[in-house]
This record gives C-alpha cells, sequence and structure tokens, in this order.
C-alpha cells in the first residue's frame, strides 16, 4: 500500500480520511480538496524478430535479476505509445514501430504500475544492447525455457506467445 497523502497540495493543511464518492478519500477540512489516488501506467514492448521475443533484465528493483519485456512509466501527458518507444530505446538502444495494443492489465499499483498497456513492436533499426536500468537482453524462441520472469504482465504475454507457437502477435521487421 502506498503512504497516505498528508497535506492539501492546494493550501497545506493536514487532510482527514472521509466517505468521498462511496469511498473514503484524503479530504481537506480547510478548503475542501479531495485527493484520489491516480493510477500509475506503465507500458510494455513486445518486440518479436525472426520468430524471437525480446527480452530485458532487470538492473535494479523491484523484481532485479528477472527478466521482463522492456517498459517504463508514461510521464505525465506523454503518449503511452511514444512512452514505449522512448522505454525500448533508453533500455535496448533499438529504434522500433508499434504495430498495436497486445492488451492492457490491471493491478494493485502497490510497488509500481497500477494498470500496464502492452504493445506489440517491430524493430526498425538498431542492435539489442542492455543499457539504463536493463543489464542484460535476451532474445527468447518459442521453444526456450523461460527464465525468472519478473512481472504478471510479461508472463500473461510469454504464455500466449508459447502457445501460438511460432505464430507471431505483430509482423517480423526482418
Amino acid at each position: 500500500m502506498r503512504p497516505p497523502a498528508n497535506f492539501c497540495q492546494v493550501c497545506g493543511h493536514s487532510l482527514e480520511d472521509r466517505s468521498v464518492h462511496g469511498r473514503v478519500r484524503r479530504v481537506c477540512p480547510a478548503c475542501g480538496f479531495v485527493h484520489f489516488e491516480d493510477p500509475k501506467v506503465a507500458v510494455a514492448a513486445f518486440i518479436e524478430d525472426g520468430g524471437r521475443v525480446l527480452l530485458v533484465r532487470r538492473a535494479f528493483n523491484p523484481e532485479r535479476g528477472k527478466w521482463a519485456l522492456p517498459a517504463g512509466y508514461v510521464d505525465y501527458g506523454e503518449d503511452p505509445a511514444a512512452a514505449a518507444i522512448r522505454e525500448v530505446k533508453e533500455e535496448t538502444g533499438l529504434d522500433i514501430a508499434i504495430a498495436g495494443v497486445l492488451g492492457v492489465s490491471g493491478g494493485s499499483g502497490q510497488f509500481g504500475a497500477s494498470i500496464v498497456i502492452t504493445y506489440t513492436a517491430t524493430v526498425l533499426d538498431g542492435v539489442a544492447r542492455p543499457a539504463d536500468d536493463a543489464d542484460a537482453v535476451l532474445w527468447l524462441s518459442p521453444g526456450d525455457a523461460l527464465p525468472d520472469i519478473a512481472f504478471t504482465s510479461t508472463r500473461q504475454a510469454l504464455a500466449a506467445w508459447q502457445q501460438r507457437g511460432k505464430q507471431h502477435f505483430g509482423a517480423d521487421s526482418r
């Protein structure tokens, strides 16, 4: 659970719990401001190339040392597809094109994203190499044993991909 907001972002007064819009929320008794817990949105890229999918090994917590799709948070005001392109470039050095939406999943957001948008993508240019918060890259083939996977959204995407065998979600780029 995230720590509660304790002070009003409008007037600075201490917040208190009150029932508002059917839930207990933090409310300012001085000015009436209601603090709504907004979801944290992340994006992931399911990149297929030559029948393989790209995974990165996480260099930092949460889930340090485990494997995931290249992913990251959407910045305020940023288009989610643009965020996926940016995150892949930062983590792998690859330039990609978004092919479509593979899925949207929700969760508690306790230690990270509460909404994850997973895009299918193709490689436009570059050679995958670890950078930013990834310390290794892996091109996984359909028959390969799964490494230790970090997140539910990655596990779900890989399970669906492995069930389909060599049939892929997006078009190969090369």
